[in-house]
């Protein structure tokens, strides 16, 4: 079983975890200060953000972790009616929060198809890695 990164508890991925990175709770002064210079509704102001804070910052995480997680956002993708916006709202338990505006994005789940875009060019080779092997044996 793929155990969480920091915890000894099972690892169940969520599409909020893809959020973390920009996680500013108690950082709205230096994180969030620096998001705010980005408009989520721009394609290259996006493609900037999940390139610097999910791609190159996921360090935590190894092959099957990323490949787990990736797998929830392709199910998610594929199922055509699922209201991506209810993941930027703040979940009752869950301290995370978004920079301002990114509740209210034009298109929630472009931004996670870019996301999907971007992991799966960036994360090609731990995705390769996790192909060799048997998920359930993880």
């Amino acid at each position: 079983m793929l155990k969480h990164p920091f915890l000894d508890v099972p690892y169940e991925p969520k599409l909020r975890y893809f959020l973390g990175p920009f996680d500013i709770y108690d950082r709205e002064e230096t994180l969030g200060e620096e998001f705010a210079g980005y408009d989520i509704n721009n394609d290259a102001d996006r493609e900037q953000l999940i390139k610097k804070y999910i791609i190159d910052k996921s360090a935590d995480l190894n092959y099957r972790h990323r490949k787990s997680l990736f797998d929830i956002l392709d199910a998610a993708l594929n199922y055509e009616n699922y209201d991506f916006s209810q993941v930027l709202v703040q979940a009752p338990g869950y301290y995370c929060t978004l920079p301002w505006g990114w509740g209210d994005m034009d298109n929630p789940r472009g931004f996670f198809e870019e996301i999907y875009r971007l992991t799966q060019a960036g994360w090609k080779e731990d995705f390769q890695k996790a192909s060799l092997e048997d998920p359930a044996t993880w």
